[in-house]
């Protein structure tokens, strides 16, 4: 049962609740006889605002060119940022709406949203703007992200480009959440070889910590970079990629509380060496799920992550529903109202035309006809008309 409010006023087997609400009148009574009811997908990485696709760069990548000798050729990062400083907000607006509703179709009802294709304060607060735009006027949740550490921007160093953003994007960003403008939830960092080294990362973290901002941050991808110790040293909530995080790394997450946002989709486009999901669970690691949608690695689709995660990560089901729902949830810090189904939670929820749960993973690419409703805060923002009766 979900409350005008959008949260779920109770939870339990169906002849005690028909007895407990015998005399209530409901807005709309959904059958779901012989189908699953699971929480709301929480997909906890995306950068979702861009313009200019890299479908040319998956050919190159097919052939053989590694993710940096297209960064250095002038692809990659850099390639989307000259598209997306061009584009108008609107454009950016439309584009980003058309994504956020294919993820909710594909079961998403809480998407971390990253800005990081501007590299520049006036290109990211644009983005800012749109995430913001989209979290006022869209049924869907969002925790959005400055990303303005993304890549280091063309006649910058990276120690200039840290001072930068320190020094002019942050306090500008603390303006804005004063005035109610943009509220932003994370600060990121891609902490790589090339890119930011670990004291720029250290620099950019801490202030944006210091104007609130969750640490959330991109690490040890390509390289060994001692980000998990730094994360956990700062207090991160979460740390995504971690293809290459040391056994101290784990170690020091795991005692840290620090969720590891795992991202099978990259691993597997960029052929990488898989993240050690089995060594993080047996560690005690929470170990959260992302689709990490990008001109890179282009996938709206949490069930075929989960896949992924199972087949190429050694991830049971079980471990793979739970990183994509309630530990995703906590890696954004809401874990307390996203993640489950649970009395006082927001309604938030799935429902899939099967007896069995586990078919949303099982059927690799099968959500499209698979999942029947979305619901977000108790309001069906999704009804697939072509879902058949299994």
């Amino acid at each position: 049962v979900v409350c005008r409010d959008g949260c779920i006023k109770a939870v339990g087997q169906a002849d005690v609740i028909r007895n407990q609400f015998a005399g209530a009148t409901f807005e709309r009574i959904i059958d779901c006889s012989g189908k699953c009811v699971l929480p709301g997908l929480v997909d906890a990485h995306t950068h979702p605002v861009w313009a200019g696709d890299r479908v040319h760069e998956f050919a190159m990548k097919l052939a053989g060119a590694s993710y940096m000798e297209i960064h250095q050729a002038g692809g990659g990062i850099h390639f989307t940022v000259e598209h997306t400083r061009k584009a108008t907000e609107e454009e950016l607006f439309n584009t980003f709406k058309d994504r956020l509703e294919r993820m909710r179709r594909a079961g998403s009802t809480l998407v971390e949203c990253k800005s990081g294709y501007g590299l520049n304060l006036e290109t990211e607060l644009k983005m800012l703007r749109v995430i913001e735009h989209a979290k006022q006027s869209m049924d869907i949740g969002i925790s959005s992200t400055y990303c303005g550490a993304h890549s280091v921007p063309k006649g910058k160093t990276a120690t200039e480009a840290a001072d930068d953003i320190i020094n002019n994007h942050l306090p500008k960003l603390k303006e804005l959440k004063l005035s109610g403008e943009i509220h932003v939830n994370n600060i990121d960092v891609f902490c790589e070889k090339g890119v930011f080294d670990l004291d720029s990362t250290r620099r950019i973290l801490q202030a944006g910590k210091d104007i609130g901002l969750q640490i959330n941050f991109h690490g040890d991808e390509l390289h060994p970079m001692k980000s998990a110790e730094l994360g956990a040293e700062l207090g991160a909530q979460a740390i995504s990629h971690l293809e290459e995080v040391s056994d101290e790394g784990i170690t020091a997450m795991a005692r840290a509380k620090c969720a590891a946002v795992l991202l099978p989709t990259t691993a597997y486009m960029l052929r990488l060496k898989q993240p050690q999901a089995r060594k993080m669970l047996e560690e005690g690691v929470i170990v959260a799920l992302g689709s990490d949608f990008n001109p890179n690695a282009y996938c709206f689709s949490m069930p075929m992550v989960m896949h992924l995660a199972c087949v190429n990560m050694k991830m049971s089901m079980n471990e793979a529903l739970a990183a994509a729902t309630i530990n995703a949830a906590y890696a954004l810090g809401k874990s307390d109202t996203h993640g489950s189904i649970e009395t006082g939670k927001q309604g938030d929820l799935v429902i899939i035309n099967s007896s069995r749960w586990e078919h949303l993973i099982y059927q690799f690419g099968g959500h499209e006809t698979l999942i029947d409703c979305v619901i977000v805060k108790g309001k069906v923002v999704y009804q697939n008309e072509r879902c058949g009766t299994m």
